[in-house]
């Protein structure tokens, strides 16, 4: 029996690599010295798409080399690397992997939370460098009596509620309507909420619609006792504001796991001591990226087994035939 042709954009971990071998032909695109005259070869056999959002972007003109692909399953939670318009204009189905990942990720933001407040790596490197044998590292900044605004309360930005409740802080969050069933308070918008907490975490998802969100509006509105944590995408934040406004104390310090051009890095955050900077690690564990990876398997053998997908987007619905 032939094999379906499935395509992975750029490598992925052994354990995707081989349950996919044992389902379909399996094409790597990263293999391809010329990767312009491997697509054109074989994108109209290529039935369905693993890709990642650290592996390029599935634009159109990307995705116009595959004129039989019925399904890009992406890894990952957010799913910007992808065109879900142009894939839904074409009838293909794209999937993430949300839910698995919830509680690393949010693990995680409360760990940088924590990090940036108390000044952990810093005070590591004073450690390491013999200081602490000259003076006591300085005193920190503290969780206790701050209000903490989430910007995009959905499956990890509660749980990461869940976790700051533990705490003992109070909690607020931004979205365009307030949730039902959800007892903390609501902003309408991101402006009056940074006015009113001492913390604002971007667990938001990317893309232009929320684009330079943190703007240097809302930073000045955080204000001078400010701590901005980003574990959403590089794009959700004006980079350049963000520089600025801790450059001249506008607010008191950032934690951040993502950023506007990853993975480079601006120069001028490297050489900051009031940031604490991770290289997009917030789902980076064993356990959390094998889990992922079979979700993306998960998905193309459903579909391909005519089951339907099992997580796709909103933004490509299925519909199952005869409904």
């Amino acid at each position: 029996m032939t094999k379906t042709d499935i395509l992975m954009t750029g490598r992925m971990l052994p354990s995707v690599i081989e349950a996919l071998e044992e389902h379909f032909t399996l094409h790597r695109m990263w293999e391809a010295s010329d990767q312009d005259t491997f697509l054109r070869e074989f994108g109209p056999r290529i039935r369905g798409l693993a890709t990642s959002t650290m592996k390029g972007r599935a634009d159109a003109a990307f995705l116009d080399f595959f004129p039989n692909a019925e399904i890009v399953a992406s890894f990952g939670v957010g799913y910007d690397n992808v065109d879900v318009h142009a894939a839904a204009k074409r009838g293909i189905i794209v999937t993430n992997t949300p839910d698995v990942l919830n509680d690393e990720v949010a693990d995680l933001t409360i760990g940088l939370l924590i990090s940036t407040l108390r000044r952990i790596p810093q005070a590591d490197r004073y450690l390491r460098a013999g200081e602490w044998l000259k003076a006591p590292f300085p005193l920190s900044s503290t969780l206790r009596d701050r209000k903490i605004g989430i910007i995009g309360l959905g499956r990890i930005g509660k749980a990461i509620a869940r976790r700051l409740e533990g705490f003992g802080v109070e909690i607020a969050y931004h979205g365009r309507t307030r949730q039902e069933n959800v007892s903390y308070a609501h902003y309408p918008t991101l402006t009056s909420m940074a006015e009113a907490v001492d913390v604002l975490i971007a667990i938001t998802p990317g893309g232009a619609g929320t684009k330079h969100l943190v703007n240097a509006e809302v930073l000045s509105a955080l204000g001078p006792n400010g701590v901005l944590i980003n574990v959403a995408r590089g794009s959700v934040v004006d980079e350049a504001a963000l520089i600025k406004a801790l450059q001249q104390g506008t607010i008191l310090a950032a934690g951040l796991d993502v950023f506007e051009h990853e993975p480079q890095v601006p120069q001028a955050l490297i050489d900051m001591d009031n940031v604490v900077l991770l290289p997009h690690v917030a789902s980076g564990s064993i356990h959390t990226r094998k889990a992922m990876g079979q979700l993306v398997v998960d998905n193309l053998v459903s579909w391909f087994a005519g089951k339907g997908p099992l997580t796709p987007v909103s933004e490509t619905p299925y519909q199952p035939r005869g409904q």
